[in-house]
């Protein structure tokens, strides 16, 4: 390479006004002969001179624009496809072997593609489309695979996934997600020329508002102090010990563990943890039997009440006992 292409390679860097411009410019930058690239590449890897990768990544931008082409179609800013392409060229003159026996153009390819995939998949739609290996690959080639308009019937489905090396499930999951589009969460008027069919498509026209249901909201209120009222009166039920124990466990900020109240009561740690799990049992039932055994719908009651915070921390980490015999400690 002569000293005057050098030279000129430097004055690319200057920037341009649109996409065309970049294109034109970069397409004058002189292609590298193998020599050259390989003496590059050796200065960039012995020696970590930035000068040689920067001319490196010059001489192959041409190459990021033609891959960048291809994925025009997602209907994504060529220009921001041709960047992420860029960032793959400098990660493959990054990690390239000038002693493996391959060309940077071949070996930068897949390091290219890669960083535009991830763009695409992240940037076509609002919602991330593929997130598995195998819905990635499908992403790319499903469409490719299409001879016609309208869903894959059972057995073009089949035939799809055994070319892909994926699942018939995948690739039926994949086609539906495809087929799909974004819709606003709230449109109005602006967003479509068709008004009456805003409360059809946007969401928030048919998504009950919560705080809207005034009656609901003091129901609410009323059963999370019915239920606080039951959870006092059970714990009143329990010795004082157990109710020592379930307070330091459960209720105070700063909760003790089974070695300090070990050290407490003077018993072990393992008859602390007893007089919990006994202690937590006996209150479940209590509200239970309070309740009448049923909750608000009907069902008999279970682990699943979420109203109060710490009613929820009482009745859902009880542990099954390890024996029958000898839980309930004696009232002292």
């Amino acid at each position: 390479m002569s000293d005057n292409q050098i030279k000129s390679m430097g004055g690319m860097l200057a920037p341009v006004g649109n996409i065309d411009s970049y294109i034109k410019v970069i397409n004058q930058v002189p292609m590298l002969e193998p020599d050259d690239e390989r003496s590059l590449a050796i200065r960039l890897r012995d020696y970590g001179d930035l000068e040689a990768a920067r001319k490196l990544i010059l001489a192959h931008l041409r190459l990021v624009v033609s891959i960048a082409r291809g994925y025009y179609g997602y209907g994504l800013p060529m220009a921001d496809l041709i960047q992420e392409g860029n960032i793959g060229l400098m990660k493959a003159v990054k990690h390239f072997d000038p002693d493996a026996g391959a060309r940077l153009a071949a070996f930068a390819v897949p390091w290219i593609k890669a960083e535009i995939h991830e763009y695409v998949i992240k940037n076509w739609r609002v919602v991330k489309i593929a997130t598995t290996k195998a819905q990635r690959k499908l992403f790319f080639k499903l469409r490719q695979n299409k001879k016609r308009l309208g869903w894959f019937t059972e057995q073009e489905r089949n035939i799809v996934a055994n070319e892909l090396g994926v699942t018939e499930s995948d690739v039926a999951e994949m086609e539906t997600r495809l087929a799909g589009q974004d819709v606003g969460y709230d449109l109005t008027s602006e967003d479509t020329s068709d008004t009456a069919s805003v409360p059809m498509l946007a969401p928030a026209a048919y998504l009950e508002d919560q705080n809207s249901n005034f009656a609901k909201n003091f129901e609410n209120r009323d059963y999370q102090s019915y239920e606080l009222e039951m959870l006092a009166k059970a714990l009143k039920e329990l010795d004082e010990r157990s109710r020592y124990v379930l307070k330091r466990r459960w209720l105070d900020e700063n909760k003790a563990t089974l070695q300090e109240l070990s050290d407490e009561l003077k018993v072990s740690v393992e008859r602390v943890r007893q007089i919990e799990n006994a202690s937590l049992k006996k209150v479940k039932e209590l509200i239970i039997k309070a309740n009448g055994g049923l909750d608000e719908n009907g069902d008999e009651v279970i682990e699943n009440k979420k109203v109060a915070n710490k009613t929820k921390a009482l009745t859902t980490k009880e542990k099954k006992p390890s024996t029958k015999n000898k839980l309930l400690p004696k009232k002292d």
